[in-house]
């Protein structure tokens, strides 16, 4: 369940914020012209909101947030992240509809300009996308002065062409009249291309014009001409608006962020790539050693470089300050991309403003991390603390083992081991047992032996010097068992034998109703529902059975596998192992004709057919 954040940390500032599930996939992204008041809305009770916003809140386990400096920017920001990442609740658009562009029909005659929406058609240009479509059209009718193509439907065009008289448009000069002859296709074609290079970023030589114009009129004396080209000039210079949010349209670059104390470090990357923000990756850098600035730019590049990115390596990285070796790390990135990767620490201009926006969203993150950091440790500090109490325990159990057992009817016994260190699960200390000396259906005995297994491991070990331990060197400080009473007088007996009673605390949690039972005792301990201590046990306990399912799975499979392709002649272990190679499951194998075991240069024919009785023939 996603824990509201403290408000405190959300920044007051426009952004973009995305919802993730609890395989740290996008669900929601959304924008926002203050991220602390809209976060903050799905916070309320949830009974108050729109059910699928409700839904959205409820599948979510984690969020986060990128500032930017406007709500044009977030919104522009919010639609590559859709595009990106394409998010199941972003089925659509935040304001239900989506992204307009500004297109032209080049395949058309007499192309026109209109503002479009949906899927891309064949021999249409577009440009954008843009804000709003009211920006659009204020934006087209303000350039149709200066580049008076035609913006009505096919149908008028028609119409107006059988009646041969212009529409209003070509009256009020925000139309060349093509339907009535009064420009030439050759006219018409340079006018759509003065048009599309204006929007494609090349408004210079549109400016130079109508300047030249005006001051031509002017020189004339026609003031009424040169002040309609001043307005019309300065209308040229609002027309547009910046179609990226950050750059040129053909850069693509990264930008670096770090912000740190002097154990951690949060480092920021955003992609830009065309001149927008497509996605920003991150982590928090343990500084295990003291590191200047300059070492932390490095252990950064490395971690971000180290593998290659999913968006590619940028043709120029922005870093904070330049790595300790810049030299190095310039041809390591020109390497790994095959031209010539630039690294560059901003000082001025846009680039210093984003750079300035990636260090304010590190310096956020890692707010955030500590503030997670230290209310994850008081909440399993709690937890230990309250099972401390609950069990009667000497002391705060930072290192719990959970033991269950797996079995299909006696067959392939497994046990598992489970450990949690500081409340947090420990998996490379995670144990399997394959159980060797217990026939039939019998949980008790299965119990008995995985325990004896584990603890006398640590009994030899324990007097041997630290590099020379094995696996099971350090002793738990509680002793979990899934199960009853039952189970627990079988832990007890081990400790007791092996003389570890005293040492080893021992419990045991029931099924049925997260009983909770100690040695000793008839009763279960009381563990008070909802409490994090009892919420702990129940995580451990779920863990272990978990484990010890999978590998009693694999074990299953394994024996049946090879029980179907046991004692074929010709078709030792080596080729049974190529066939499932090659094949990848016996379901697959079973499809395959004879014809294609044989196409295998390396099985021989008899054997082919042996295979191919074996899996269809009355045995099978």
């Amino acid at each position: 369940m996603l824990e509201r954040p403290p408000a405190g940390t959300i920044p007051d500032t426009p952004g973009s914020y995305q919802f993730k599930d609890a395989h740290g996939r996008v669900i929601y992204v959304g924008k926002a012209k203050s991220l602390r008041q809209r976060i903050s809305n799905y916070f309320a009770d949830p009974r108050t909101l729109p059910v699928r916003t409700a839904q959205m809140v409820s599948s979510a386990e984690s969020l986060e947030w990128i500032q930017v400096r406007n709500e044009v920017e977030a919104l522009m920001l919010e639609y590559s992240l859709i595009k990106t990442h394409r998010p199941r609740f972003n089925v659509r658009l935040v304001d239900d509809k989506s992204y307009p562009y500004l297109a032209v029909t080049l395949s058309d005659e007499w192309p026109r300009a209109m503002v479009m929406r949906g899927r891309k058609r064949k021999g249409t240009r577009y440009f954008g996308p843009y804000a709003h479509a009211y920006a659009i059209r204020d934006t087209l009718d303000e350039l149709l002065r200066t580049f008076p193509v035609r913006t009505c439907s096919d149908a008028k065009l028609r119409r107006h062409q059988r009646l041969g008289k212009p529409c209003l448009l070509f009256h009020i000069e925000k139309c060349s009249g093509p339907c009535v002859g009064e420009i030439s296709p050759e006219d018409y074609a340079a006018l759509v291309g003065e048009l599309m290079g204006f929007l494609d970023g090349d408004t210079q030589p549109v400016l130079d014009r109508l300047e030249a114009d005006m001051a031509a009129a002017a020189q004339r004396m026609e003031f009424e001409q040169a002040a309609r080209l001043r307005d019309r000039i300065a209308t040229v210079r609002r027309a547009i608006e910046r179609q990226q949010m950050v750059a040129d349209r053909n850069e693509d670059f990264d930008v670096v962020g770090i912000a740190e104390d002097d154990l951690e470090a949060s480092v920021q990357v955003f992609l830009v790539r065309r001149g927008r923000v497509v996605g920003r990756s991150g982590f928090i850098m343990d500084k295990v050693l003291d590191l200047s600035p300059a070492e932390t730019v490095s252990a950064a590049m490395e971690q971000l470089y180290g593998d290659e990115p999913a968006m590619g390596w940028p043709r120029l990285v922005l870093v904070p300050e330049m790595p300790d070796d810049p030299e190095l790390y310039t041809a390591w990135l020109t390497e790994m991309r095959g031209t010539r990767v630039e690294l560059r620490v901003p000082r001025r201009g846009a680039k210093r403003e984003l750079a300035s926006t990636v260090h304010d969203n590190a310096t956020e993150t890692l707010t955030r991390h500590r503030l997670r950091r230290a209310s994850d440790h008081n909440t399993r500090a709690r937890a230990l603390n309250e099972l401390q109490e609950a069990l009667g325990l000497p002391e705060a159990p930072l290192r719990i083992e959970c033991y269950d057992m797996s079995h299909l009817q006696g067959t392939d016994y497994v046990g598992s081991m489970v450990v949690l260190e500081d409340g947090l699960p420990r998996k490379s200390e995670y144990r399997r047992f394959r159980i060797k000396g217990v026939e039939g259906n019998d949980d008790f005995a299965a119990m008995r032996e995985v325990l004896h297994r584990r603890l006398s491991a640590y009994l030899a070990d324990r007097d041997l010097p630290p590099a020379e331990r094995g696996r099971f060197s350090y002793p738990p400080q509680l002793l979990l068992v899934d199960g009853g009473k039952g189970q627990l007088s079988v832990a007890v007996e081990v400790l007791e034998e092996l003389g570890l009673d005293e040492e080893i605390p021992a419990a045991s949690l029931a099924k049925r109703f997260e009983e909770v039972f100690v040695p000793g005792e008839s009763e279960p301990r009381e563990v008070p529902r909802g409490s994090e201590a009892l919420f702990m046990l129940q995580r451990i306990r779920d863990e272990s059975h978990r484990f010890a399912i999978t590998y009693h799975r694999q074990l299953r499979n394994k024996r049946m596998t090879l029980s179907e392709l046991d004692g074929i002649t010709g078709l030792g272990p080596r080729r049974r192992e190529r066939l499932l190679e090659h094949f990848e499951t016996v379901p697959k194998l079973r499809e395959a004709s004879v014809e294609d075991l044989r196409a295998l240069s390396w099985l021989p024919d008899t054997v082919a057919e042996a295979v191919h009785e074996r899996l269809h023939g009355p045995a099978a």
